[in-house]
Parts: structure tokens; C-alpha cells; sequence
């Protein structure tokens, strides 16, 4: 990289900065669950399996859903079964991915008929 080169990458990155100063940044979301599955389950690790792949499969898929990660693998001293952390782009792809197709798909085969109690919190990051 040459020094004239150097200068303006500089310069550019610096200008990018600055464009976004004074404007209101919209605020990413975070979106977490906790689940805990039905106590009849015979094999709740398949469920868990179900519950994971049907959920991560949404990335690419659901609009403005950046990152989601099921955790199926709690401690003895957790009193729940499952964990859904994701992010999305804001507000707005929050409520489209509450009903995203693909999203209702999975909630209703996978994660709604399993599960007896859902927690639920969202807030800005």
C-alpha cells in the first residue's frame, strides 16, 4: 500500500464516521426465549434437536434476522430447557419475523407443540 493510498483509506473511513454523527443510529435488537418442554416427553433430546436445527434455519431466511443461536444444553442447576439468543436489525424486523412463514412453520411444528411454559425478552442493543 502506498502512502497516498494509505491517506485516503484514512480518509474515507474517517468521513464514513463522521457522515453517521449527528443522526439517530437505529438500534439493533436482542430477541430471547427460554422454553421448558413438556414433562411427558419421552425423548426430549430429539425435540431439542428439532427445536435447534428448525430455529437456526431461519438465518438467511427471515429478513433482518442477523445471528440466532439455540442452546439445548443447559446445567443441572437450570430450570429450562431451551435457549433462543438472536439479534435482528430492529423494531421492524421483530415483528416481521414474529410472522415470518418460515418462522410460524417452525414455531408450530417444532418448538409450540413441545413446550409448556415461554419466556420471553426483547430490548435494544
Amino acid at each position: 500500500m502506498t502512502r497516498r493510498t494509505a491517506i485516503t483509506t484514512t480518509a474515507l473511513a474517517v468521513g464514513g464516521l463522521l457522515a453517521g454523527c449527528g443522526k439517530e443510529q437505529k438500534k439493533m435488537v436482542k430477541h430471547v426465549i427460554l422454553w421448558k418442554l413438556k414433562d411427558d416427553i419421552a425423548d426430549k433430546d430429539a425435540v431439542k434437536t428439532g427445536i435447534k436445527a428448525g430455529l437456526e434455519g431461519l438465518k438467511g431466511v427471515v429478513p433482518g434476522l442477523t445471528e440466532i443461536i439455540v442452546r439445548t444444553e443447559g446445567l443441572a442447576s437450570s430450570n429450562a430447557d431451551v435457549m433462543l439468543d438472536s439479534t435482528l436489525e430492529s423494531e421492524e424486523a421483530l415483528k416481521g419475523y414474529a410472522v415470518h412463514p418460515a418462522h410460524v412453520k417452525v414455531a408450530n411444528e417444532k418448538v409450540r407443540p413441545f413446550t409448556q411454559t415461554r419466556l420471553c425478552l426483547d430490548y435494544l442493543i
